[in-house]
């Protein structure tokens, strides 16, 4: 008799494991067991089971498990993540069990109880590359999800992964926080404190006036992110809408948010009109709807009286005393604020011509304001973009007029979280002022957690300066609370740097691919895909990329790294240098 051949057959595999578990045990080993029996008691078999689902093993701080259904491995792993999300909310950061999972279709070799075979490969080397509390699935898994409409990914490209020798393309599941998707119900796939506001209509009859409905939709998003028990769309989510019909209930399943606040502005003179309604958009119904007019001067008030109807209707028992206590100082002088809004856009254009129509602007602001901080900060911004951008000089001095401005908007003791933001990073790039520029940025988180551009920041700032987990910390938030951003580049190469830094070469390479696949001309982006391949000895992706980099900053040296990337700590700048050194980087 011949020997008798393995049992095959097509199965969905799940991997999944504990991102840094080693670190928690380290830090409490009965805490973290107990923490870990206790999450696959109550989360992991029950949710597999439910789907149909099978666990193959345990394996220390992971699982291995088999799927018939594609959809119910997602599923499964969607509430999995979303449960962990849960329980992760409430526990200190050095508590909190995050886990990274990955999903691929694929034979597999049965063997007893046990399962192996190139798709249970697959499936581990996906997992990894996962971000924390993320879902990594393989091309063939994405293939089979055409088609639910509750279902977003990150194209990640093709990634070469250890012991497989053909590339794999991968894609990240999008994963708003704590939303369950595929349930077919908006109710179950959105937390109930949950909002976006989309772009004011300009109705004034001067298409000039656009900067005004920007400007105010802005302010009431940062208005409302300052409460911690909302959960706000970062701007640049919502304003990919801007200009476009849209139904309220598919922007609230795009972006994992129960209610969404429109609106429209018409100003003429001094005198303006709101109007808002807010919108439950799991009924379709109007929870309010109100005009507000008035001058000029009652715009603040007309922000408050909406801010408080959204909190009021949303989440009523938040105390009028913690809305009195969130409500932001106000610019002194209204032509001042006026002409601080109309600046914003040219300064958020990232191009030396508009870049310098926004210094005039804001050094104006300054003149009539001499006190907005707001001002002083954006305007430091501008002169950084000019410096670290290598754009014609505005001055004699730029990096010592953005320095000196960032120092003065730190000095007038302002609330405004992006000011303080902004001059912080400020004072890390230009001044390495570290210490200054880390207390900055954590007062700013402090101010507003729900802040995407504040945390961008602060992730790169600890980066540079301070605590990597902190860092992916950010990095990680910016992403919740910011799911469509069309700059999600500077996130994903913010924590493509983070993971090279902790020696996670194969998660920074997956995670700087999918940045490139965005945005290409980032020189930074170059950088790190240049030092993790180095690293991982790919010499060739390595060189490619440093090449890239060289198109991009012919000027581009090793040496000169010491001052393009302003690091606190030796290693850090030691890493890279040596990576790009591999890399065939000029000396």
């Amino acid at each position: 008799m011949g020997e008798r051949q393995p049992t095959r057959r097509l199965a969905t595999i799940v991997v999944a494991d504990v991102v840094s578990y080693s670190r928690l045990m380290e830090h409490d080993e009965a805490g973290t067991l107990q923490r870990l029996q206790a999450m696959r008691s109550e989360v992991v078999y029950p949710q597999t089971q439910k789907l149909r689902g099978r666990i193959v093993k345990t394996t220390g701080d992971g699982w291995l498990a088999e799927f018939a259904s594609v959809t119910d491995a997602v599923r499964s792993s969607v509430e999995i993540q979303d449960a962990m999300a849960l329980r992760n909310d409430s526990l200190p950061r050095d508590q909190r069990l995050e886990v990274r999972i990955g999903i691929n279709l694929g034979e597999i070799i049965l063997e007893g109880d046990d399962i192996y075979g190139t798709g249970v490969n697959v499936a581990a080397r996906l997992e990894s590359l996962a971000a924390p509390g993320g879902v990594c699935v393989s091309g063939a898994v994405h293939d089979q999800l055409q088609g639910i409409p509750d279902l977003a990914f990150d194209d990640m490209g093709e990634q070469q992964v250890k012991n497989i020798a053909r590339p794999v393309h991968c894609y990240a599941l999008r994963l708003a926080p704590h939303r369950r998707l595929m349930e077919g119900a908006l109710d179950h796939a959105a937390p109930a404190a949950s909002i976006a506001v989309l772009p004011f209509a300009n109705l004034s009859n001067d298409p000039d006036q656009e900067y005004f409905a920007d400007g105010m939709a802005e302010d009431i998003i940062t208005a409302l992110s300052r409460f911690r028990r909302l959960f706000v769309i970062a701007r640049n989510s919502t304003f990919v809408y801007k200009n476009r019909p849209v139904d309220v209930r598919q922007v609230a399943r795009d972006l994992g948010v129960r209610y969404v606040l429109e609106g429209s502005v018409r100003k003429a003179a001094d005198r303006v009109r709101f109007t808002a309604q807010l919108i439950d958009a799991l009924s379709g119904g109007h929870l309010w709807a109100e005009r507000f007019d008035g001058d000029l001067e009652d715009v603040f008030d007309f922000q408050d009286r909406i801010t408080d109807r959204v909190v009021g209707a949303i989440e009523p028992q938040i105390r009028r005393a913690e809305i009195e206590r969130l409500r932001r100082k106000r610019p002194e002088n209204l032509e001042a604020y006026d002409l601080f809004l109309q600046a914003l856009p040219h300064a958020y254009s990232m191009r030396p011509d508009e870049n310098t129509r926004a210094l005039a602007m804001f050094e104006e602001v300054r003149r009539l304001d001499p006190r907005f901080a707001p001002a002083a900060a954006f305007a430091a911004w501008c002169y950084e973009q000019r410096v670290t951008r290598h754009w014609p000089a505005a001055q004699q001095d730029d990096a010592g007029r953005a320095i000196t401005l960032a120092r003065a908007a730190l000095a007038s003791d302002t609330d405004d979280e992006n000011a303080i933001a902004i001059a912080g990073f400020i004072l890390l790039r230009l001044s390495e002022d570290y210490d200054a520029a880390i207390a900055a940025l954590q007062r700013a988180t402090e101010l507003n957690p729900n802040n995407a551009f504040v945390r961008m920041n602060a992730g790169w700032g600890n980066v540079f300066a301070g605590d990597l987990d902190e860092a992916m910390t950010h990095f990680e938030r910016a992403r919740e609370v910011s799911p469509s951003d069309p700059a999600a580049f500077y996130v994903l190469t913010g924590l493509a740097m983070g993971h090279a830094q902790q020696g996670r070469y194969e998660e920074a390479v997956a995670v700087a691919g999918a940045s490139a696949a965005l945005y290409g001309d980032w020189d930074a982006t170059q950088l790190v895909l240049s030092v993790a391949n180095a690293h991982l000895g790919r010499l060739d992706d390595a060189r490619a990329a440093a090449r890239r980099l060289l198109t991009l900053l012919p000027n581009a040296t090793v040496s000169a790294y010491k001052d393009l990337l302003h690091f606190r700590y030796p290693e850090r700048l030691a890493l890279v240098q040596e990576g790009l050194r591999i890399a065939g980087m000029p000396e």
